[in-house]
């Protein structure tokens, strides 16, 4: 095995495993949109999602089967009919709607079914359950028009989708609904998958759709200077819904962004939306930093605060590999464990991405700020700075006047950020001692006003 396939998969599944631990037990709602089954996407979907159950996440999917449903209507020669974004469900759809179902269900319990050697499935066990967890009402007349068979969810058997999910299994819905009267109602994915979520407070909602996520100007065509928002503050979200026009189909912008915020609204914590195109976008979502399309989250999930005894574990993985190359001082869990009240940390949704510690040397007025890290994941992105800013607060509110660093690597960042360099004799009596000679690091000092 050549050398540089281990520099690369080494760090990148070291990397992975705080995202396996967090998740695990958690429990992810999946709609999977119609037109990704449509355009022969679901085998590899079934493999990403399998890989995801395994390591002890629980899925409930749902599909979609719009473009299968318009297909059965093509051949009937029946025209599908549409009105506020949503079917209207004649006779004839309902039928087709069923048919599709049915024929849906099978393919995707075959997917889940496969196991050959040399495929990411070998060896998988998936069971996967179906059930008549949903029950539905009619939307009835709007403005007007008649849904005749199409319904909204009424209710959610929260209960049987959680005994069957802790049994091991996963659940799979497909958009329909029974009324108490056994009456079938056509639904969509997206409401399906919502109210699932909400009802089972769901830890994420995911939509694997046809569109990339959310971009940063969404009045604006599709370019590469026009990039994906990788995490919308919900507050933002709903901003942007009320400028933008209500959706009629699913390429428009609002069309799955506006049950993102109606799954945080109802105590989802993230909702996103990513794109069937790329392969492993599923993986890429869940268990990369940034992921690859949109996040919705109720707020921030990044949280600058001072460490505490929790985070000891994340910080030593932090600045391992900067102590291995030399960058950082060798510190002991022992020494971080007894220091931990010192360190300022992010944390991104249960990860540690940066951290710093602050000594204070009170007969000198003064303070080192030590272990400044940002995991290379993260770097170029303020979170550096972010950090040295709290430390300077918590330096100031100590009656602090300055804060010192010793490096023998990042000299020029320092001075960038308001930083003068000193002789080592500058330091403190108790920080002279320790001072090592031999490392020759070099000494700078930053005055708070």
């Amino acid at each position: 095995m050549s050398s540089v396939f281990n520099f690369t998969f080494v760090p990148w599944f070291r990397s992975v495993a705080p995202y396996i631990h967090k998740f695990r037990n958690q429990t992810f709602v999946v709609g999977i949109a119609g037109e990704a089954i449509a355009a022969g996407k679901l085998h590899h979907l079934a493999q990403d999602l399998a890989m995801i159950q395994s390591m002890g996440v629980k899925i409930v999917l749902v599909h979609g089967f719009r473009p299968q449903v318009n297909e059965q209507l093509k051949t009937k020669g029946h025209a599908a009919r549409y009105s506020h974004g949503m079917r209207i469900t004649d006779e004839v759809a309902l039928d087709c709607a069923q048919e599709a179902a049915g024929q849906l269900r099978y393919e995707i319990e075959a997917a889940f079914s496969q196991g050959l050697p040399n495929t990411p499935m070998a060896g998988s066990t998936v069971r996967v359950i179906s059930g008549n967890f949903i029950t539905a009402r009619p939307v009835g007349i709007v403005d007007g028009v008649d849904f005749q068979h199409s319904g909204l969810v009424r209710k959610v058997d929260t209960a049987g989708i959680m005994r069957t999910l802790d049994f091991g299994a996963m659940v799979l819905l497909s958009p329909f609904g029974f009324s108490p009267t056994g009456e079938a109602f056509n639904l969509t994915m997206e409401e399906v998958a919502t109210s699932v979520a909400a009802a089972l407070q769901a830890d994420k909602l995911i939509f694997v759709t046809e569109i990339p996520g959310i971009r940063i100007h969404p009045e604006l065509p599709e370019a590469d200077d026009n990039p994906i928002d990788t995490e919308l503050p919900m507050a933002t979200a709903e901003k942007l819904l009320a400028q933008i026009p209500a959706p009629q189909q699913p390429t428009d912008t609002a069309f799955y962004l506006q049950h993102c915020v109606r799954a945080c609204k109802a105590g989802v914590e993230r909702s996103h939306i990513i794109p069937f195109a790329v392969d492993g976008s599923l993986l890429l979502e869940v268990y990369v930093h940034d992921g690859i399309g949109t996040m919705v989250v109720d707020e921030k999930l990044e949280s600058l605060r001072e460490a505490t005894v929790d985070d000891v574990g994340g910080i030593l993985q932090l600045i391992e590999p900067f102590e291995q190359d030399g960058t950082l001082v060798k510190r002991s869990r022992t020494e971080i464990e007894r220091d931990v009240g010192n360190y300022t940390v992010i944390e991104h949704d249960g990860v540690i991405f940066a951290c710093a510690a602050l000594y204070a040397y009170p007969e000198a007025r003064t303070a080192e700020m030590a272990a400044l890290t940002v995991s290379p994941q993260v770097q170029g992105q303020g979170d550096g700075e972010r950090v040295l800013k709290r430390i300077e607060q918590r330096a100031r509110a100590a009656g602090l006047e300055s804060i010192f660093v010793l490096t023998t690597r990042t000299t020029h960042w320092f001075l960038k950020r308001g930083f003068a360099l000193v002789d080592p004799d500058w330091l403190p009596e108790a920080r002279k001692r320790k001072y090592n000679w031999d490392r020759k690091s070099q000494v700078l000092v930053k005055k708070l006003g």
